[in-house]
């Protein structure tokens, strides 16, 4: 007699559906309900090569780069990290390699060769079906979509950052409305087009550092990702500090040993010109009058540059903080502890993380530790 598999439908084919989908391939029938193209969201992550994940092992640390989720996590990353993530990728085909940043990539670096190697070790039904209501049958569950119904005996819902939160909240949870994370942010226009590297900024009590870019809308890059996704739940207008130096310098020595060198030439040792004519412009340095008063301006002016954030602009790696309540979650299974046979995993829960592949570490992780639940319930 052929052995009798329970069904687990997940619905969401992006990375944390498909690699839960691995998980359980040999000892379930498992669909995965994407409308879309599977793993279609995998292409642009890391610019086009897919940042797979951080060069982060220890699971307290790994956890830390996430503004919401931290603790949560701990139970999760300490089941499956980033050295279990390589190794599953290293499986399939894939090698990967560690950029000076920490960020690690394939080494061919290819969204779509990371896409194509995972979907050939999936033996899983696919179905392009977009459903829109879940009912729990005692144990069981139905899914409809518009023109059709399903049963299965175990749900996870993989849906990403974007949608399905109407049809989770009708099952009794509470869903943290969402707010973008990782963007570029509105301010005032200040030196469009000059990038820096490594500056420092403050948002509140907290210190910051990365590449930083000023566009025509206000601030983009690296550190202003970081800022977005710290600031992502607070109300606008809320106001950064930056520091465009990083280091003391001493102004007094450098006058000294070049008299007849202008305060933009001086400066521009460690500064793009254009930045430091606007700071200039924008501050009430006289350029013909450095006293100790002035110094302290230049000083202030250079490393504790304020600026007003007005809201989040387009462009970045944008990802969605908000998301199913965590505390509704079993963080050792990913299982609702609302509704039994129900999992989540991936971005749809209230999780979020820095750029650098956490928050596709948070993909893999949450999907692996859902199937586990899912195997040992």
């Amino acid at each position: 007699m052929e052995q009798e598999f329970k069904k687990v439908a997940i619905i969401g084919g992006g990375p944390a559906g498909c690699f839960c989908g691995y998980f359980l391939q040999n000892d379930f029938r498992v669909t995965i309900f994407e409308k879309n193209q599977p793993l279609k969201t995998l292409l642009p992550t890391g610019g086009g090569r897919c940042n797979l994940a951080p060069a982060v092992y220890d699971f307290k640390e790994l956890a830390s780069n996430y503004p919401r989720g931290e603790k949560f996590l701990y139970s999760v990353f300490s089941q499956f990290g980033v050295s279990e993530t390589l190794e599953v990728f290293r499986k399939i085909g894939i090698e990967t390699y560690t950029q000076p940043d920490g960020r690690i990539f394939p080494v061919s670096n290819n969204s779509s060769d990371v896409r194509k190697k995972l979907l050939n070790v999936l033996n899983v039904e696919f179905i392009k079906d977009n459903i829109c209501e879940i009912l729990p049958n005692g144990n069981d569950f139905t899914l409809k979509s518009e023109n059709k119904s399903y049963d299965f005996d175990i749900v996870v819902i993989a849906t990403g950052g974007h949608v399905c939160y109407t049809m989770i909240e009708k099952l009794g949870h509470t869903i943290i409305p969402p707010k973008p994370a990782l963007v570029g942010l509105k301010t005032e226009v200040f030196s469009a087009g000059v990038s820096l590297k490594n500056i420092c900024a403050r948002v509140g009590k907290t210190t910051l550092y990365g590449d930083l870019l000023f566009t025509h809308e206000g601030i983009s890059g690296p550190l202003a990702y970081k800022i977005s996704s710290i600031k992502a739940r607070d109300e606008f207008p809320y106001k950064i500090t930056l520091d465009f130096l990083g280091q003391e310098i001493g102004l007094q020595e450098l006058f000294n040993k070049n008299p007849h060198k202008t305060l933009k030439n001086l400066l521009s040792q460690y500064l793009p010109k254009t930045l430091i004519t606007e700071i200039i412009e924008n501050s009430d340095i006289e350029c013909h009058k450095i006293n100790s008063e002035m110094r302290k301006s230049i000083l202030s002016s250079l490393r504790e540059f304020e600026l007003s954030v007005y809201g989040t602009s387009s462009g970045g790696e944008t990802v969605t903080s908000g998301g199913v309540a965590l505390n509704e979650i079993n963080s050792k299974t990913m299982m609702s502890k609302l509704i039994k046979n129900l999992y989540f995993c991936g971005e749809v829960i209230d999780v979020d993380g820095f750029c650098g592949g956490f928050n596709l570490q948070n993909c893999w992780a949450t999907a692996y530790v859902a199937a586990q639940g899912i195997k040992n319930q």
